[in-house]
């Protein structure tokens, strides 16, 4: 019920659920009462600050802290294991496999299977349980797809029952104890993830994927124009943000 309820209120706290949200308020109070002026500053507040996010300067300005803390692994050590941490996905068996992986979840998978590609003798492990009543764990569909890119089975280990990370470190630690391995998660996810592996004595070698935060050129419309896609990056770092919070008050 907890996980329930803090998976809740995070979504309603993300940008977009949260301007709505704050817009709705006022629109609620300039048809419906006399607080005119709390109506224009809800609604102004909320158009200026989903404008704000949706440009790429800003967006990726506030995502750069959190990608940036880690380079990319580009020769890694030996190690007895590399472990992918879950992220979204469904299962639909009428897809391509790479298909049921959303969002951050194949730029996880598809480093994974190229550190283990660096270092063929570790095990690929993947993370994450089943949502909802999905009847696949994020696992075992991550598994599924480094297969169809060339991983044998029996180089992969699932562990199906973690739902958030501070589980998947405590399982990981069950599973190697203090063997080294590599942690891939996305780049903005790392500081955060590390810290809880830290808690289980666990100081695993850092690599990042699906890094979003673009400092390379772009044509100029696509830094000056609202998008969606900007959007979305000042959502991951608001997430992050908001996780980091979280993470400050329930673990210290």
């Amino acid at each position: 019920m907890l996980f329930t309820l803090k998976k809740i209120i995070g979504g309603l706290l993300l940008p977009l659920p949260f301007l709505l949200i704050l817009l709705g308020i006022g629109l609620f109070l300039l048809w419906f009462s006399q607080r005119q002026h709390l109506a224009k500053v809800c609604l102004t507040t909320g158009w200026l600050v989903l404008l704000l996010l949706s440009l790429q300067p800003i967006a990726d300005r506030l995502l750069t802290p959190f990608e940036n803390r880690y380079p990319t692994l580009n020769h890694p050590p030996e190690v007895a294991a590399i472990v992918v941490l879950g992220g979204g996905y469904t299962y639909n068996p009428q897809w391509a496999p790479s298909s049921n992986l959303l969002g951050n979840s194949l730029p996880r998978v598809t480093e994974g299977v190229r550190q283990w590609r660096m270092n063929p003798s570790a095990k690929l492990i993947f993370t994450g349980a089943a949502a909802g009543n999905n009847p696949r764990s994020s696992a075992s569909v991550a598994e599924e797809v480094a297969a169809t890119l060339g991983v044998p089975r029996e180089k992969m280990i699932t562990l199906v029952y973690p739902r958030d990370t501070h589980q998947e470190a405590i399982a990981v630690k069950q599973l190697l104890g203090n063997q080294p391995f590599i942690l891939v998660t996305s780049a903005n996810h790392l500081p955060r993830a590390l810290h809880f592996f830290a808690q289980q004595q666990l100081f695993p070698i850092p690599a990042p994927a699906n890094q979003l935060a673009i400092h390379s050129p772009l044509n100029g419309w696509e830094r000056a124009i609202p998008s969606p896609y900007w959007l979305s990056h000042s959502e991951r770092a608001w997430y992050e943000g908001l996780g980091r919070g979280w993470q400050w008050m329930t673990q210290g």
